[in-house]
């Protein structure tokens, strides 16, 4: 009998043990689990929901959460205190503004991809748009540009008519959108009869959109990428840049229309 008490309060110790063991792993599992928010540009939507799968597949321990908008409007969430770990950009000004308010960490910042201003029309449109002076036609009612103020596929659209005499005088046609996704969209959707995106944006709906041309651009389309100090999971943010940047990362992009950030 009292070998069996014995026993009994062996087999006890033994399980507290395990069992103070496995809580104990489990809590250094949480420990180093990291959900990281990405803020990224609209126009890397599609990519980086791929480049997330990707580094989760890499990294199980972690999640990503992404949020995308206007590159202008995620720099005002994070210069407003926003949680953010990872930024990247569609333009190098809106993280030089980042940068500059010191909510990049410093060393991270690195140009990822590049890419290219297009002019695009519905997919069935009959005018011929070879030019940023065709726009002045009478085919060509509504213009989608996105808002110069804090989109920056707007501000590469408003230099560049500028620098060809156009801007003022096409005001009058100019549709603001709040993103290049949305300027997409109501090209695809046939309701304005020019828009201004990406050239990746537009690989996107080639059975919807067509490109006329691509648009001479003064300042280089490229995208920066960044940790952010505020969000606190400098780590976790950095191999998720690690993962961006990696040639799986860089094929997915490249799959999605994007180049090479140095040729």
């Amino acid at each position: 009998m009292h070998g069996k008490n014995r026993l009994a309060r062996h087999v006890r110790a033994h399980a507290a043990v395990l069992t103070w063991a496995a809580v104990s792993l489990m809590a250094a599992h949480s420990a180093q689990a990291d959900t990281i928010t990405v803020s990224a540009a609209a126009s890397l939507t599609d990519a980086f929901k791929e480049i997330a799968q990707l580094y989760e597949t890499q990294h199980p321990q972690d999640q990503v959460d992404l949020n995308f908008g206007a590159s202008g409007t995620l720099y005002q969430q994070i210069d407003k205190g926003a949680p953010v770990d990872v930024f990247a950009s569609a333009d190098e000004a809106t993280m030089d503004k980042a940068e500059a308010a010191g909510h990049v960490l410093e060393g991270t910042r690195q140009t990822f991809v590049k890419n290219t201003l297009v002019l695009i029309q519905p997919a069935g449109s009959a005018a011929a748009l070879d030019s940023l002076q065709a726009l002045q036609g009478e085919q060509v009612q509504r213009i989608a540009v996105g808002n110069p103020d804090s989109v920056p596929v707007g501000r590469y659209t408003k230099a560049a008519l500028e620098a060809a005499g156009q801007w003022q005088s096409l005001l009058p046609k100019v549709i603001q959108t709040q993103n290049v996704r949305q300027s997409l969209d109501y090209v695809a959707r046939g309701e304005v009869d020019a828009g201004f995106v990406y050239g990746s944006d537009a690989a996107l709906m080639k059975d919807k959109v067509k490109v006329s041309f691509t648009v001479p651009v003064q300042t280089p389309v490229t995208y920066p990428i960044a940790v952010i100090q505020q969000g606190g999971h400098a780590e976790a943010a950095k191999r998720f840049i690690a993962t961006v940047t990696s040639s799986q990362g860089q094929e997915i992009l490249a799959r999605y229309g994007f180049q090479p950030a140095v040729d």
